[in-house]
């Protein structure tokens, strides 16, 4: 059994389900035993799961650039060199959180040129993301295991004035350890999902500490400001200040891009495509079998499948012939230099296109909806001005999905019917399509504003 599967049960049982063995009822438990438990789960975690990841590193390459980092290794040398002017760590787990984090980053140096900027992303999409996008940076590093030492090394060396982590991810070691060197910690972007929230309520006791030890949390919405204080936080250093990611994507969609896509793929003029992204198992047979349906009618139309998880690419290409879909090809193929010509289908399977290969679209289906996952962002195929399907399951996205549908650029279906039916209405009437799709184009950029308000309050803490 992986290590991580323990780790994740261990963790439940002693986080999650904490009235097994202690009474969550008071706010007399010893947050110190809360600690200590935490620790003991860490240092049971790290026996089994480092010897697990170093064979799975040496035996697949995977975690190769990674793991080394985030136990404090290889990275002395990169935060040497800084200024000793003030230094801000932005934080960005994973390629979401970057997307994010690029307007604040940006605003923020406009605000304060003179700002060294230390980025670090917990995984490795996310950190090429990084490298690739985030402009303004003086150092990009791994987010450090939250283990006691690995965590002090890293603070010490990085020595930042204030600490910011995008969106939720809390680590109770680190940020004590920030509070211990006087190190400001702050959120921005910060959203608790649905799921997370039951969690969170559940350890309430133990993430009341944890949350003390920032300075100001800015949240996405009202609704997530709520969960918050519900969860501890004195509700005086909560903010709604917006979500960044509208900043982000706004700016991001531009004719270069999209031209960059229809080179890459050799797209003729009047081709139509219908996009279907971040797909998760079980959503690729349902898009495939809508679009047996929709090429009865639409002979023409071409299909780009792009999987939530590249490791499922060939999962995917077995679901094509299984439906007697030959006639497709990867975009590993297409890099190495095989040209897209008569082929019908288009599988993903690099990081980092979706957002582009969204520019493309006829119409769009988004996935982590149709499968209870809570959804994946709309908002990267609404920037280009296109009408988003998605199933049922959006409690990550209530937000943006309420401001989509109010515009008639978002679409709830149940099942594979609903979507064919639902593409078929809109293609029917191209001119409406296309006017739902602007108005969607147009909510984005009427959000735009936070990644501003979230530099301002960075700025507030830098002194």
């Amino acid at each position: 059994m992986p290590p991580h599967y323990v780790l994740n049960a261990t963790w439940y049982y002693l986080l999650m389900r904490p009235e097994k063995f202690l009474d969550t009822g008071t706010e007399k438990i010893n947050k110190h035993l809360m600690y200590i438990l935490y620790n003991i789960l860490l240092f049971v975690a790290a026996i089994v799961g480092i010897p697990y990841y170093f064979l799975k590193m040496l035996l697949t390459g995977k975690y190769r650039k990674s793991l080394i980092p985030k136990l404090g290794g290889r990275q002395a040398h990169i935060l040497a060199g800084l200024k000793k002017t003030p230094r801000v760590w932005v934080h960005a787990v994973s390629v979401g959180e970057v997307t994010a984090a690029k307007p604040i980053v940006s605003s923020l140096k406009l605000l304060r040129p003179e700002v060294e900027i230390i980025f670090s992303t917990s995984t490795e999409t996310g950190q090429e993301m990084a490298r690739r996008l985030v402009k303004d940076v003086s150092a990009f590093i791994y987010f450090p295991l939250d283990i006691p030492y690995v965590v002090r090394k890293m603070i010490r060396l990085a020595a930042p004035d204030v600490f910011v982590m995008v969106e939720t991810e809390l680590w109770p070691n680190f940020l004590t350890t920030c509070r211990k060197y006087n190190i400001q910690a702050l959120m921005v972007n910060g959203r608790i999902s649905p799921r997370s929230y039951g969690k969170y309520r559940l350890t309430k006791v133990f993430w009341k500490n944890a949350l003390s030890t920032l300075s100001a949390a800015g949240m996405i919405s009202r609704v997530d400001a709520e969960r918050m204080k519900n969860i501890g936080m004195d509700n005086g250093k909560i903010q709604v200040l917006g979500n960044a990611k509208y900043d982000a994507l706004a700016a991001m969609a531009s004719p270069q891009l999209h031209q960059e896509i229809l080179n890459l793929f050799n797209v003729r003029e009047g081709e139509k495509f219908f996009v279907a992204g971040s797909t998760h198992h079980g959503e690729e047979e349902i898009v495939i079998q809508v679009y047996q349906e929709l090429i009865k009618k639409y002979p023409d139309f071409k299909l780009v499948l792009v999987p939530r998880h590249i490791e499922r690419t060939q999962e995917v290409v077995d679901l094509l012939r299984k439906y007697n879909f030959a006639d497709f090809i990867t975009v590993t193929e297409i890099r190495n230099g095989k040209e897209r010509r008569r082929e019908r289908i288009i599988v993903v399977d690099v990081i980092g296109l979706l957002f582009k290969v969204y520019s493309l679209a006829t119409v769009v289906y988004c996935g982590g909806s149709l499968v209870p996952k809570g959804g994946q962002n709309i908002l990267e195929a609404a920037a280009w001005g296109k009408v988003i399907f998605y199933g049922p399951s959006m409690e990550d996205f209530t937000e943006e999905k309420a401001l989509l549908e109010n515009v008639g650029a978002g679409v709830t279906i149940r099942n594979a019917s609903e979507l064919f039916q639902e593409i078929r209405k809109a293609l029917e009437n191209p001119a409406e399509l296309e006017q739902r799709g602007v108005r969607g184009k147009e909510v984005v950029a009427a959000n735009m504003g936070a990644a501003a308000r979230y530099a301002e309050l960075i700025n507030r803490h830098i002194g």
